[in-house]
């Protein structure tokens, strides 16, 4: 059952998923509340999980990882311990930035960032196919990114939204 919200809490996540740098008494001042309410609100947020963490986003093409690729696995043989045992290796694989099961032919979607051609051909090699799981690897090299964006379309979510204003 997804958490209930009211509109105060909305506010509150729609600027913290924009800029989680604003302190306390920041989002207090733009959602019409005090500090201490508003604290309790985060805290409370965090601890049923409706806040998961909060990062820094960084600029990976100013850090030599501009090489990012769309790869479809398929596995072998996808048995209940081959897909544990892929899920458990790609964790620990740090160009993988996310992986996710998907329908269709393919078992995986995995989003790769690396540095470039030669990169990617190195952690396919030495990685991926070292793992003696996959037997089959599509991949689309990213050409430009139109939208890349962390923000949940919380404006979907007014049904769950107790309107308190």
């Amino acid at each position: 059952m997804p958490e209930v919200l009211d509109a105060v809490d909305a506010k509150i996540l729609d600027l913290i998923q924009r800029d989680a740098g604003l302190s306390v008494a920041e989002i207090a001042e733009r959602v019409g509340l005090s500090s201490s309410p508003c604290w309790r609100r985060i805290k409370r947020l965090e601890d049923t999980g409706v806040i998961q963490g909060r990062v820094t986003l960084l600029d990976r093409e100013r850090l030599g990882l501009a090489f990012e690729v769309y790869a479809e696995v398929k596995l072998n043989l996808p048995t209940k311990e081959n897909l544990e045992a892929f899920e458990a290796a790609i964790v620990d694989l740090p160009e993988v930035s996310q992986c996710a099961t998907v329908t269709g032919g393919m078992d995986y979607v995995l989003r790769i960032v690396t540095r470039d051609m030669t990169a990617f051909d190195e952690f396919l090699r030495g990685k991926l196919l070292s793992l003696g799981l996959v037997s089959n690897i599509e991949s689309r090299i990213v050409i430009r990114s139109v939208k890349n964006s962390t923000v949940v379309p919380l404006g979907l979510i007014s049904s769950h939204i107790e309107s308190k204003i």
